[in-house]
């Protein structure tokens, strides 16, 4: 099967500096793939540059598509939509302003409509808080409006950085486990950057773990979940 992100020596630099190393990596279609790293190995940065949010090289195929040259906004409308860490809403719009802001690029005004109300299906909070402002939303609702405005572009691809940052155990779960529905009904594939390995292990289909810029391991989450480097380092066992 064809990847739908094939990723190969994707290297990325900061001021001239060098901080991603060659890295090689793929997502299958409709699939969870989690990037697992210490905080500074270069997760975050590995989703800013397949973004082309810094400067990079390497190459990168979607779709079977060399899309390496092609900047943010030209990756958004090809189906690539990133929720990054701090979650970026706009604070002082409202909830649904938000999510319609996340419809932008879209022409089908009717269908941005029908989607707007299946995002509240997956978040039925976001129905209720609809006409509030988002920087007054509990931190748990701000990362569901920001995965529900991402949703709204109706991506193949969602690059999610850190989701369960700051949030109670009981929001976490349930964030992932919507996760899990999107990727099953609506077979969109997600590129997962999560310092707690335990949950992005559980969620996950593939894994890699990356140290200062380069992948050192890969494989099965589950397979990775056993081996005894990750459990000692990541897991706490």
């Amino acid at each position: 099967m064809t990847p739908l992100l094939q990723v190969k020596g994707l290297r990325a630099s900061y001021r001239g500096s060098e901080v991603l190393h060659g890295v090689d990596l793929s997502v299958p279609p409709a699939s969870i793939v989690t990037l697992l790293g210490a905080n500074g190995a270069g997760k975050t940065t590995t989703l800013r540059a397949l973004c082309r949010m810094i400067a990079t090289s390497g190459q990168v195929r979607f779709e079977d598509r060399d899309v390496s040259g092609l900047s943010t906004e030209q990756l958004v409308r090809l189906g690539i939509a990133h929720v990054p860490d701090g979650r970026g809403t706009f604070a002082g719009l409202t909830a649904e302003e938000n999510l319609q802001l996340g419809g932008y690029v879209r022409k089908d005004k009717h269908q941005v409509a029908e989607d707007r109300e299946r995002i509240y299906g997956y978040f039925p909070r976001l129905r209720e808080r609809r006409k509030q402002q988002a920087g007054t939303l509990s931190g748990g609702e701000q990362q569901m409006l920001a995965i529900g405005r991402a949703l709204m572009l109706r991506p193949k691809l969602l690059l999610l950085d850190e989701p369960s940052f700051g949030l109670a155990p009981l929001v976490v779960r349930e964030i992932f486990s919507i996760m899990r529905v999107i990727r099953e009904r609506e077979g969109v594939s997600i590129l997962l950057v999560e310092q707690n390995a335990s949950i992005a292990l559980g969620v996950a289909d593939q894994a890699y773990l990356i140290e200062t810029g380069r992948i050192v391991l890969s494989g099965s989450a589950a397979d990775i979940k056993q081996n005894d480097a990750v459990r000692r380092s990541y897991l706490g066992e």
